[in-house]
Formats: C-alpha cells, sequence, structure tokens
C-alpha cells in the first residue's frame, strides 16, 4: 500500500539526484517505505525543471505527475540545485511543493542560499551508509506520513 492523499491519490516524490550511488541507496530506502513505486528520478537541474514545469518529454502530468516532495541534491551537471530551487519556488504553480535539499555539502553559504531561496529542509547525507539509509527512512516518514499539507488532501486549487 502506498501513501495516499485525502482523496485516495498516491503521494509522489521526486528525486533529483546525479550519482548513481546515492541514487541506488536512496530508492532502496523508499522502496522498504512503499515509496520507490512512487518516486520519479531525475538526474539534472535542467530535467528537474522540465519535470516539474511540464515540459518537453515530462509534458504529459499523466506520466510525469505533480510531486508532493521534492528531494534535491545542490551539485548537479547543467543547472544546479539552488537554480531548481529558486525556480520552483518562484512559481506560483510549484512554490508549495517542499524541497528538501540532499546534499553532501554543509558549507555555511550553501545552507543560507538554500534557506533564502525558500527551501523546506537541508539535510547532509551521512558518510556512513547506516546513517544515510536511516535518513532516507525518516525523510520519508516525515513528509509522507506525518506531514499534512492542505494541497496534499484536496484536489489542486491554485487560488489557495
Amino acid at each position: 500500500m502506498h501513501p495516499q492523499n485525502g482523496l485516495g491519490e498516491p503521494l509522489w516524490i521526486l528525486l533529483v539526484e546525479d550519482n548513481r550511488d546515492h541514487t541506488e541507496l536512496i530508492m532502496r530506502c523508499l522502496e522498504g517505505q512503499r515509496l520507490a513505486g512512487r518516486t520519479r528520478h531525475v538526474a539534472d537541474g535542467e530535467a528537474a525543471l522540465d519535470y516539474l514545469f511540464h515540459r518537453g518529454r515530462y509534458a504529459d502530468p499523466a506520466t510525469s505527475p505533480r510531486p508532493h516532495l521534492v528531494l534535491l541534491d545542490l551539485r548537479l551537471p547543467k543547472i544546479d540545485g539552488l537554480e531548481v530551487l529558486g525556480q520552483v519556488k518562484q512559481s506560483e504553480e510549484l512554490r508549495r511543493i517542499p524541497v528538501v535539499i540532499l546534499t553532501s555539502f554543509a558549507a555555511e553559504r550553501d545552507v543560507t542560499a538554500a534557506y533564502r531561496r525558500y527551501a523546506n529542509s537541508y539535510l547532509v547525507k551521512p558518510v556512513n551508509p547506516a546513517q544515510f539509509s536511516r535518513l532516507i527512512g525518516e525523510v520519508g516518514s516525515y513528509w509522507m506520513g506525518w506531514n499534512h499539507c492542505p494541497w496534499c488532501c484536496r484536489p489542486h486549487d491554485p487560488r489557495a
């Protein structure tokens, strides 16, 4: 059984990660929570923006559903994560989607820059695989289980 909103629709995650090992580990952790089947993955910032704005190969919302959560790496090819975050949070249509920064870098300037662009959370990937798995499990539980948001529980109303 997959997490669902109040309308019985599945909750979706967009994972934006270019590191294959990290992607595999994250997907395995989400699989344990039955979230992997409801996770879409893209490997660069340009693809993330195309997915979120339904452009190009992601134009069909039926095959590229709007995510309820974005897990976003900062150091990405083509367009970096801070630029992706900025565009998401400037969009009236997308700004309510929680964006969790999930990165290997704990530099104060990155943390500050992310929160200035309205990141919902900033998490540093642990080096230890067991801790990494635990972090992803807790992220999935919190954002897709415990957290309640009005736009996840009713049809999207751009005026809300």
